[in-house]
């Protein structure tokens, strides 16, 4: 049984062109939730995956079909909040909106949250 909710998060890579480097935009809005908000980083299991397919890490955690990230994996005991979603290969309860991620965390471990957006 999970004990940390685990967050999956891209490297940075390089491809065969000639304008890479690359970073995923919605893993630089986590990593910057996480800048505001050091001590939940200490919460969370975070894991660094390769950008390349498949991501064999996650594919265990929540199936072939539910290899995006970032990723949170919700801990076992922790209720489902709106938008996440469950794994039908593992069961599992997954959040993959960068937003919904950092809103559930920052409200989880009481920290500063995204600006509502209406």
């Amino acid at each position: 049984m999970m004990t940390k909710p685990v967050l999956f998060m891209l490297n940075p890579w390089f491809d065969n062109s000639n304008i890479s480097p690359f970073y995923c935009p919605d893993c630089g809005v986590v990593e910057g939730f996480l800048v505001y908000n050091p001590a939940i980083r200490d919460q969370l299991e975070i894991i660094s995956v390769d950008f390349e397919r498949p991501r064999a890490k996650i594919v265990d955690s929540l199936g072939e079909e539910n290899q995006g990230s970032p990723v949170l994996i919700l801990d076992d005991k922790a209720s489902s909040p709106r938008g996440a979603k469950k794994s039908l290969s593992t069961g599992k309860t997954f959040i993959d909106d960068p937003l919904l991620i950092c809103n559930y965390l920052g409200h989880r471990f009481e920290g500063v949250r995204p600006h509502p957006q209406d």
